[in-house]
């Protein structure tokens, strides 16, 4: 997984609308990534796959909310497939396992939540 440039990454500009899926590029080959947010209590980063790649199997300690921005993927939660496409979201609870993998090129917001 490749992360944007230092100057491209970070925080979006406050008081002012922008397009998320404007926000990542997508990279032929890789999937990339770009943190908005990184606090005590969770992260908010965004993605773009290229086509064909994915995230193995693995567990988180916090809850997570997947917005689709763009495109189209599967996302496996505790061995359930669920498709999911652009306006779509799905939430996946902590210490389940959970993979991701694009079926097209697609973006999406990961909201991660850690429990207080």
């Amino acid at each position: 997984m490749s992360e944007q440039s230092p100057a491209d990454s970070g925080k979006l500009p406050t008081a002012s609308a922008v397009r998320l899926a404007d926000q990542v590029a997508y990279q032929d080959g890789a999937i990339v990534s770009r943190t908005l947010m990184k606090k005590s209590g969770g992260t908010v980063t965004l993605f773009a796959f290229d086509a064909g790649q994915a995230l193995s199997e693995h567990t988180a300690p916090f809850d997570a909310l997947v917005q689709v921005l763009d495109g189209a993927a599967e996302i496996m939660i505790g061995g359930e497939a669920v498709a999911v496409g652009a306006g779509e979201s799905v939430v996946m609870p902590a210490n389940v396992p959970h993979a991701v993998a694009a079926a097209e090129r697609f973006k999406m917001l990961l909201v991660m939540v850690k429990e207080t």
